[in-house]
């Protein structure tokens, strides 16, 4: 097979042909750190992080060959870059050792949905999402204005009602923009606790 072929283009011509493709395997070499008891946590967590980085390659390649196939979702533009973004920030969080425990989770009974959900450590934290393909006037992070802060609050009030157990954990809210502008290498902001349970104070209750 020509070397100088893609993985992805390999996989696009055997989908073609209606053969199944596996993707190449991590060899047990690559871990082999992980027998020396002084390098057992990095190796652990480089391990992770080549199991994120390659989860994330295949979701990039999947949608790429969806793309090449004609099966793109048929979705306006601004969702498109929506999804996209959330799919980097997800990513993001997993590679800085966060728990993602829930993506779009909405209360049924309540407007709006909570983009991702995720544990750093004892502290729950409740992401918004911001993306675009292109450097306004206006970073990404303003559009959470307090309209937007407030739907957010609510919906944490409810998520955190469902947890299990009586003690109520700490959380905080945060805001991560992306930009996905073409040519450009993606670019991802953290703002940690962007904003509080209300407009006068930036946390606590």
């Amino acid at each position: 097979m020509n070397s100088g072929v893609s993985f992805w283009e390999r996989a696009a011509e055997s989908a073609d042909r209606g053969r199944a493709f596996a993707p190449p395997r991590l060899h047990a070499e690559t871990f082999a750190s992980i027998a020396h008891p002084g390098r057992q946590w990095l190796a652990m967590k480089g391990a992770a992080q080549t199991r994120v980085g390659w989860l994330e390659q295949t979701l990039a390649g999947l949608d790429w060959l969806a793309a090449r196939r004609g099966r793109a979702l048929a979705l306006p533009g601004h969702l498109l870059t929506g999804i996209e973004g959330e799919e980097a920030a997800f990513f993001y969080l997993r590679r800085e050792g966060y728990t993602v425990v829930a993506r779009r989770w909405s209360a049924g009974n309540l407007p709006g949905d909570l983009d991702l959900i995720a544990w750093q450590g004892p502290t729950l934290c409740f992401f918004e999402i911001k993306a675009r393909t292109a450097r306004d006037s206006s970073p990404a992070e303003a559009a959470v204005d307090a309209h937007k802060r407030n739907v957010l609050r609510r919906l944490a009030r409810q998520y955190m009602r469902q947890l299990p157990g009586e003690t109520v954990p700490q959380a905080r809210f945060d805001v991560i923009s992306v930009y996905l502008v073409q040519g450009q290498k993606q670019e991802i902001t953290h703002f940690e606790n962007a904003f509080g349970w209300n407009e006068r104070r930036r946390d606590g209750d």
